[in-house]
């Protein structure tokens, strides 16, 4: 009998998340041969949780509560190392929200039983958001593939082996983000097709501001990558200039601050943060009831 362990990082959305249970519920109950668990990081939510009710098909469930809040990926980033010493065969990670869409927990299992040492991604083919998001979205992911030669088109949806689980929790880059980790230092992984599921309640919390963050330190667990690659292109244009004149000038300007905003973000990689997150844990509430 496999073991999973599904971690949803979490932050005032209650009534999200317990559709999502919900859902999940729905999702796993003729799944056969696997003991289904689910941990909540409570990322110090202001607003107390309702009550919760356990999935009939999900073995516990637990919430742990966070004494401060830290954000999305550094929950995710806790919440695999806290599971790292855990029993378990594979780990999902998924939003709480709905936009990862619980129907499609069923895919990740297939793909993953097909090849069991083999982690799962949930690449996007349809995104629900508008279309300056998507624009801009395409605009990150050329970047990325420009800057780094990688080309990363999924997010935290995922079932990952244990192992893989083991060899990302101890990473300073996972502190900052997730996808980019998993890009960089896990070597082989499957795919699925995912389509981005709706809010279930309330606008999308994903701003421009945090799209360009989100998007920066994806970049930047490869900065090493960036800063050669940036500094050939710099070199590459000024045996331009005769031609390009100050056109080159303004691009290699350009190409220096891009480099000083990656370094920048790249400083939330940090690995004594990741290692003492556990001190931001501070209680486990254990929900019994169905």
């Amino acid at each position: 009998m496999k073991k999973i362990i599904i971690l949803i990082p979490v932050y005032n959305d209650w009534e999200s998340l317990q559709k999502l249970l919900s859902e999940i519920d729905n999702s796993i109950q003729y799944i056969e041969n696997i003991n289904f668990e689910c941990v909540i990081i409570n990322d110090a939510s202001t607003i107390e949780f309702i009550k919760i009710q356990k999935p009939k098909n999900v073995e516990a469930l637990e919430i742990i509560n966070m004494k401060e809040n830290k954000g999305h990926a550094r929950c995710n980033a806790f919440g695999l190392r806290y599971l790292s010493n855990k029993n378990f065969d594979y780990l999902i990670l998924m939003d709480g929200d709905g936009e990862d869409r619980p129907i499609e927990i069923q895919s990740l299992i297939k793909k993953i039983l097909e090849e069991e040492n083999i982690s799962v991604v949930a690449k996007r083919v349809k995104r629900s958001e508008g279309f300056i998001f998507q624009f801009l979205y395409r605009i990150h992911k050329l970047l990325t593939y420009i800057f780094t030669g990688k080309k990363i088109n999924f997010g935290n949806y995922s079932c990952l082996t244990k192992k893989d689980v083991e060899t990302i929790s101890s990473k300073a880059s996972i502190w900052s983000s997730f996808s980019g980790s998993v890009k960089k230092y896990i070597k082989s992984f499957n795919e699925i097709e995912s389509i981005r599921g709706t809010r279930y309640f309330g606008p999308s919390k994903m701003s421009l501001l945090k799209l360009i963050v989100h998007s920066f330190a994806i970049i930047a667990v490869f900065k090493n990558i960036v800063f050669l690659r940036s500094a050939f292109l710099i070199i590459f244009l000024s045996y331009l200039n005769f031609i390009l004149d100050i056109y080159a000038v303004i691009i290699q300007f350009l190409l220096v601050i891009f480099n000083l905003l990656i370094f920048l973000v790249s400083l939330r990689e940090n690995k004594k943060s990741l290692i003492e997150s556990h001190l931001n844990k501070k209680d486990i509430t254990e929900i019994t009831h169905q």
